[in-house]
């Protein structure tokens, strides 16, 4: 995938450096027993958030798992990572949720409890049982959180793809509907879940879509380590029905690569004991599977590669008249309004990383002098479709306050097209043998979207490509769009079901904004891995 954009060396810190001996990264992985059921006539739906002290009384949110249906004892596939420094003591607060909507926020949902603890305990325990809290001292019920840390020493990730052929019916009015999970064997001999794929319903011969998980969470970067796949069949009230389970390690599914036939006898324990005449409950084979090496942004920047920037403001209709005080696009005495405030703030720290500071801007949404006939979905901001580069984000600021008295605002608001434009531009370079490039659209925007089909339509494709994208959400509104199409909630699919190649895109609300380091959003953004 786009080798010759992406062939830069990782940055390495030398072996004297006090950051290389103090910072390593730590993955956490997390299971409960005994949660609260909050869900009348069904057990909760937990998701579990890793949160970090950075103040006397400032919790903030580092990353999630995913939500698990309808149980109470639930094992994360989702692993948390963050930084660990040694040096430093690092308060967590891992919390537990009953999520019944699709808002990422957790105001609304039943917290079922929650824990206090440093990473220095968990990573000198390895494996930590705590009980969970209500508040201080007050239990929540007999529910417990164990939480499991692995140092990750390995870039390197694993890309697979399976199907499976003559599975065992398990539901009386209709055939199963099967999904796999991959436990990893542990030095305690213990099996511990890695990755849980997608429910296929009504299907016997399922083909599951592809997966790519790092390697260290995967199998703890050991080739040759047991792995155990389990074949159940979902029901909606938590009770799995397992259909069979087979055991393999990373060297064994490698041989798909070499174009070897790689499959396995999916085995019912119980059934085989019974029956003497049983062979199996459908075979799982193996379509692909490929070593892949990821890159953080980081390792980009610090490679050497070059970062381009480009900017969309939102000039549609639902922002508000600019004449009115109440619009986002109203110019205060001071010469201020919340996009120029946001442009700001993200813009000082976005340059920095720009190497040659000039940036292409766009607006989206308005109409244009001189006939005001049509909007128009990305036109250069300084108005010069030839060379829509701005000096700086001085340059963008001076474009914004010149261009914004001659627009009328207007609709739909249509993501697709800025997409789609800086997408083949990124394109363009991944086919071209010159220096190693990186494409951040940045994106600001009050919320409201009407093309969100198109729009996932264009993240899908772009997602193959060295892009990433930040929404930055301007004003009150509560961003529901925007929160799904950052995937962080579930894989974010096109409109006939292809899922992303990775997440490439973050959204963030301004009010939330704040000390934010934009950086710190392009680093929880996938970037393409490199075959190896």
């Amino acid at each position: 995938m786009h080798q010759n954009v992406m062939n830069v060396e990782p940055y390495n810190l030398p072996l004297n450096s006090p950051m290389a001996d103090c910072v390593s990264k730590v993955e956490l992985s997390v299971s409960c027993s005994d949660l609260l059921d909050k869900d009348v006539g069904s057990k909760s739906d937990p998701l579990c958030v890793l949160l970090q002290k950075s103040g006397s009384d400032k919790w903030t949110e580092l990353c999630r798992t995913e939500r698990v249906k309808n149980c109470s004892s639930p094992s994360f596939s989702q692993r948390l990572r963050l930084d660990y420094h040694f040096e430093t003591v690092q308060n967590l607060k891992l919390g537990v949720y009953d999520i019944d909507n699709s808002s990422s926020d957790l105001g609304d949902d039943d917290y079922l409890g929650g824990v206090e603890l440093t990473l220095g305990q968990i990573v000198s325990s390895k494996t930590l049982t705590r009980p969970l809290q209500l508040k201080k001292g007050k239990p929540a019920g007999k529910g417990t959180i164990t939480v499991t840390a692995e140092e990750v020493k390995d870039n390197r990730a694993i890309e697979l793809e399976l199907e499976a052929k003559n599975l065992d019916k398990k539901d009386t009015f209709g055939k199963s509907d099967p999904f796999l999970e991959f436990f990893k064997q542990g030095d305690d001999g213990k099996w511990h879940l890695v990755h849980r794929t997608e429910v296929v319903k009504n299907n016997l011969n399922p083909s599951w879509k592809k997966f790519c998980i790092p390697l260290q969470t995967f199998c703890s970067s050991d080739l040759d380590r047991p792995l155990k796949v389990d074949c159940s069949d979902h029901d909606s009230d938590g009770s799995h029905d397992l259909i069979g389970s087979f055991t393999t390690k990373v060297s064994e599914l490698q041989k798909a690569a070499h174009g070897s036939l790689v499959e396995f006898q999916c085995i019912h324990p119980e059934k085989q004991k019974k029956k003497k005449s049983y062979k199996n409950s459908g075979v799982v084979s193996v379509k692909k599977c490929k070593l892949l090496t990821q890159y953080s942004f980081l390792d980009y920047v610090m490679g050497g590669c070059q970062i381009n920037f480009t900017v969309g403001i939102d000039f549609t209709g639902s922002n508000g008249d600019p004449r009115s005080p109440n619009s986002l696009h109203y110019m205060s005495p001071d010469g201020l309004n919340q996009y120029l405030s946001a442009l700001w703030s993200v813009g000082q720290v976005v340059q920095d990383y720009d190497t040659d500071k000039l940036f292409p801007a766009f607006g989206f949404g308005a109409k244009l002098p001189p006939d005001y006939q049509a909007a128009h979905h990305e036109f250069a901001l300084n108005f010069n479709p030839t060379n829509p580069y701005c000096q700086g984000i001085q340059g963008i600021v001076e474009a914004y306050r010149m261009v914004l008295p001659q627009l009328r605002l207007s609709g739909p608001t249509n993501f697709s097209p800025i997409i789609t434009h800086v997408a083949s531009i990124a394109a363009a370079a991944a086919q071209a043998n010159s220096a190693s490039q990186y494409f951040v659209l940045l994106i600001l925007t009050d919320g409201e979207i009407t093309d969100f089909d198109q729009t996932r339509d264009a993240i899908v494709r772009a997602s193959r490509l060295p892009l990433s994208i930040i929404i930055v959400g301007v004003g009150p509104a509560d961003f529901q769009a925007m929160e799904l199409l950052d995937g962080d909630d579930g894989v974010l699919r096109s409109t006939v079901g292809e899922a992303v190649s990775r997440d490439i895109v973050q959204f963030v609300p301004f009010r939330k904004f704040k000390d934010l380091l934009i950086v710190e959003l392009l680093c929880v953004c996938d970037v393409p891995p490199l075959s190896m």
